[in-house]
C-alpha cells in the first residue's frame, strides 16, 4: 500500500478494518434515566480539570439505553456527569456538564468514543429493565455491582422545553492519547453537543440511587447523600463531534 493511500484512508484502527465507521452517528429511541444528587464538594473539585468550575455539590448520574444507532449498534452505557461552567478564550461564559467516567457493553462506541472525543469509557456490564412499575438500572462490572437505580415508571409527564434547552448544553471531556513512549501526546479539553435532539417523551418520579467503591469501576467514590430529581426520557438525536476548546500541552 502506497503513502498516499495510508494518508487517505486512515482515520481509525485497523487500518484495513476499522472497528467504527465515519461519522455522522445518529440514534434513535434513545432512553436515558436520569438521576441528580448531592456529593461531597471537594470530592468533586478533586476530579474536574481547570479550566473548568465547579458550579456545586450535584452529580447526574445517567443510565442509557441504546436499542438503534448508525455504526455503533444496539447497547447500554452508564456514568457520572458534573455540572460545570466554562470560559472560553473570547470571555464567553458556557455552563454545561464534565463527562467523569462512562461504562457500556459494545466495543465499537468504546474504541471510537475514546479516539474521537475523548469519552472516557470502559468495558462494563450496564442494563436497563423495566419491572413492573419500576425502571431499574444495574451496573457490573465483572462479576461485581457498582451501581443499582429504581425509578418509579412514568409518574408525571413533565414539560419538553426545559429538558430540551439543559440537552442544548455543551458537555466536556478530557482527551488523553498517548504517545508511544508514554506521555501524553495528546491532551486536550474537548467540548460536544447534541444535534438534532427530537423529544419524544418526558416523565418525572421518586428514585433511589446506590453507588458502591470498586477499584477499576469507582462510581461509589461520589457518593450520594441526597437524590435531587430523576428523569426518564426518550430521544432520537444526532451525537455531534468535537471540538478542541484548550490544549494543556500548548498552554504549558
Amino acid at each position: 500500500m502506497k503513502i498516499s493511500d495510508v494518508r487517505s484512508k486512515a482515520f481509525a484502527m485497523p487500518l484495513h478494518n476499522p472497528s467504527y465507521p465515519r461519522p455522522p452517528y445518529k440514534f434513535y429511541n434513545r432512553e436515558f434515566i436520569t438521576i441528580s444528587y448531592r456529593t461531597d464538594i471537594e470530592l468533586v473539585r478533586e476530579l474536574v480539570p481547570e479550566p473548568l468550575e465547579v458550579i456545586g455539590d450535584t452529580v447526574t448520574y445517567e443510565f442509557i439505553r441504546m436499542p438503534d444507532s448508525t455504526g455503533f449498534g444496539d447497547y447500554t452505557e452508564t456514568g457520572q456527569v458534573i455540572p460545570v461552567r466554562f470560559t472560553g478564550a473570547d470571555g464567553v461564559v458556557q455552563e454545561g456538564g464534565y463527562v467523569l467516567d462512562m461504562y457500556l457493553d459494545d466495543d465499537s462506541p468504546i474504541a471510537g468514543g475514546r479516539e474521537l472525543w475523548g469519552f472516557p469509557k470502559k468495558l462494563a456490564k450496564p442494563e436497563v429493565t423495566h419491572e413492573g412499575e419500576v425502571l431499574v438500572g444495574k451496573l457490573h462490572y465483572g462479576s461485581i455491582l457498582c451501581a443499582v437505580a429504581t425509578m418509579g415508571y412514568k409518574h408525571r409527564e413533565i414539560p419538553l422545553e426545559p429538558l430540551l434547552k439543559s440537552l442544548a448544553k455543551p458537555n466536556f471531556m478530557l482527551k488523553i492519547i498517548p504517545h508511544v513512549d508514554g506521555t501524553p501526546r495528546i491532551l486536550e479539553l474537548v467540548r460536544y453537543y447534541l444535534e438534532d435532539v427530537t423529544l419524544k417523551g418526558a416523565w418525572t418520579g421518586p428514585a433511589e440511587l446506590q453507588l458502591f467503591r470498586h477499584v477499576m469501576c469507582d462510581v461509589g467514590r461520589l457518593p450520594v447523600h441526597e437524590v435531587l430529581v430523576a428523569n426518564h426520557f426518550i430521544t432520537d438525536l444526532t451525537l455531534g463531534l468535537g471540538e478542541v476548546v484548550y490544549d494543556y500541552l500548548k498552554e504549558a
